[in-house]
């Protein structure tokens, strides 16, 4: 499956620019609603991009959700491998502020199924 909406790497770059600062330091204000959106929405589309597949959804709340990683496909209902995380932790680990393991263990990221581990193999999308 075909990411919905494909991103470049200038616009990834853009976006994430616009918010890398608060990334990097969680005591600074956060950035405007648009600006978070469009950094998550760009890297987890470019996750897709990269790692095309749909065997394993990723999901940003209340942003985007991308399905990516090669292998079985669902069609209805809960995929059977997913990851969740939160906005700021999604970009941390994009970005490679915080490795996705770290994000794992301490819970930052829930992981299910067999599959979704696969992820942070593909992660960083870009250096920080």
């Amino acid at each position: 499956m075909a990411p919905s909406k494909t991103v470049t790497p200038e616009q990834v770059r853009a976006a994430v620019l616009a918010v890398v600062d608060w990334v990097r330091d969680a005591s600074l204000e956060k950035p405007p609603r648009a600006a978070l959106a469009d950094a998550v929405r760009t890297t987890a589309r470019t996750l897709a991009q990269v790692a095309p597949g749909s065997s394993v959804e990723v999901r940003v709340p209340p942003f985007v959700a991308v399905q990516c990683i090669t292998g079985p496909r669902h069609t209805r209902g809960t995929p059977p491998n997913v990851v969740e995380t939160d906005p700021r932790t999604w970009l941390e680990v994009a970005t490679g502020v915080r490795a996705f393991a770290d994000a794992l263990q301490d819970g930052s990221i829930t992981a299910s199924g067999s599959r979704a581990g696969e992820v942070g193999h593909w992660l960083p999308i870009l250096r920080a």
